[in-house]
């Protein structure tokens, strides 16, 4: 492959020519590159790259592959940029609306793209089904006619998309759309509440938006992938500009794009919640935006959230206008999340931020 073939969509898998394999991050890519993330690595590269990784190994064709422990953090991050710095700089990319290098794969690199609605056709046409792949067509069946969902609208990724899944693999779902997320959701909760599903919190039992749950006593994800026509932006539209890390203590105003990724979080209602976050009123993030998956759609509008991260400079190239995103995953800080809470809380701690932070009179 020497040039991009495909539309990259978020989800999206592909393989290199070294071996390694790739998920798509996002649906803004610069010509001829795609936007990443490195979820597995051939073992005899795992020099190369310092970090812990999963006891289980993996096998596509010939190649043995290991995962990290940790799919995103920021000093993995770093470490996957200084290696392929040095032995893959192809895999790398200096985007100049952000000033900074990026893992960002030129198309020579790719061999081969796993498209998880192509990935669910193919499936559905092989006739030699094992019984992960035959229970994971049952879920979609089942989950697509208790919630009204199109079966087109589905697609399959992970493991089983990319044929190296093994006895203890999840199934791993995308839908499609945000309305059909939405009526999903909605559905998996009526589900559990009837007990016809078993609901399965993250390890640590963190809330998290992401749907899963147990079928068959088999563990199961899905996530949000943007149809074509919620797809309104592109790449080279905005630059970016990193300002100050923040802390603030928000209320969701809009929870349209929460369960994509990057999920954005319409915000106001915000308060510091240390010193260091207060900022002129000019300033204020509208936006709260996480590069990092685990924390899509953890919550609703008029919910409150808490949010570490990096303020960030927007600017329209086109227009010159300017607005301020908060933004979580910047990769240069392990202390960045979103946080649920409750309305209670939120109340209570406004007014204690309100009497610690507020800023003098003029």
């Amino acid at each position: 492959m020497t040039e991009l073939t495909w539309t990259p969509m978020d989800g999206d898998a592909f393989v290199t020519h070294d071996g390694f394999i790739f998920y798509t991050f996002g649906y803004e890519h610069p010509n001829d590159h795609v936007f990443a993330f490195l979820k597995y690595i051939p073992s005899k590269h795992q020099k190369l790259f310092p970090i812990e990784y999963l006891p289980t190994r993996w096998k596509l064709g010939s190649s043995e592959l290991i995962r990290p422990k940790q799919l995103y953090s920021a000093s993995n991050f770093k470490r996957y940029v200084q290696a392929f710095r040095r032995n893959y700089p192809d895999y790398l990319y200096h985007c100049p609306s952000r000033e900074k290098e990026v893992i960002c794969p030129t198309s020579r690199t790719i061999k081969r793209v796993y498209k998880p609605h192509a990935r669910l056709k193919a499936l559905l046409e092989k006739k030699n089904r094992n019984r992960l792949e035959n229970l994971t067509l049952e879920l979609i069946d089942y989950l697509s006619n208790a919630s009204n969902v199109s079966k087109s609208d589905f697609g399959v990724h992970g493991s089983i998309a990319l044929g190296i899944a093994t006895n203890q693999s999840d199934i791993d779902l995308v839908v499609y759309g945000a309305g059909n997320f939405r009526r999903l959701e909605a559905t998996l909760s009526k589900l559990v509440h009837q007990r016809s599903l078993t609901h399965i919190a993250p390890d640590g039992g963190a809330t998290n938006g992401i749907l899963r749950g147990k079928f068959s006593e088999k563990l199961f994800v899905c996530t949000a992938v943007r149809k074509v026509e919620e797809i309104s932006s592109v790449y080279g539209d905005f630059k970016y500009s990193a300002v100050a890390p923040l802390k603030l203590r928000c209320r969701v105003i809009d929870d349209s794009e929460t369960m994509f990724r990057p999920a954005t979080y319409g915000i106001g209602d915000c308060q510091p919640l240390n010193q260091d976050s207060q900022i002129e009123s000019d300033h204020m993030p509208n936006v709260a935006v996480s590069m990092i998956g685990l924390y899509r759609n953890i919550a609703r509008k008029d919910d409150y959230i808490e949010v570490s991260g990096v303020l960030e400079q927007v600017e329209e190239v086109r227009t010159g206008g300017i607005s301020f995103q908060l933004v979580v995953g910047s990769g240069t800080s392990e202390n960045e999340y979103i946080q649920l809470v409750s309305k209670k809380e939120a109340g209570q701690a406004n007014m204690r931020t309100l009497d610690a932070y507020s800023l003098p009179p003029p």
